[in-house]
């Protein structure tokens, strides 16, 4: 299982450092078509991009990294909608430390791009 997760982070490109995405930008960040993200949407109720003028929707970091965990759990460890939303409503600290660990690997991904960039 810790290969692919290993694999999975290799395959989707770091997030940059920017305070809002748009749909179009999460779709290729997380590798999910943005009709799937606004069904997403309606399945799990942590999942809340900000609307704005002509209700377009704008994704910060943390709904970046929970698009990820959705991704994951359905596409990668066979969970359905129903058992995916289980997982993320679970232990709120159980849930809360999760999200922490996706923080932690995530920044030591873009950190060892930085130190590869720098050292090339």
């Amino acid at each position: 299982m810790v290969m692919l997760e290993a694999e999975n982070r290799l395959e989707l490109a770091p997030i940059p450092a920017k305070r809002y995405f748009t749909i179009g930008e999460v779709s290729d960040l997380c590798q999910v078509k943005p009709h799937v993200l606004r069904y997403w949407e309606q399945e799990f109720s942590q999942l809340r991009p900000v609307k704005r003028k002509g209700n377009r929707r704008y994704y910060q970091r943390q709904d970046l990294i929970l698009i990820r965990q959705i991704r994951s759990l359905l596409y990668e460890h066979g969970y359905t909608i129903g058992g995916a939303r289980q997982q993320l409503g679970g232990d709120g600290m159980q849930q809360d430390m999760h999200h922490s660990t996706q923080i932690v690997k995530q920044l030591r991904m873009e950190l060892e791009d930085l130190l590869k960039l720098l050292r090339s």
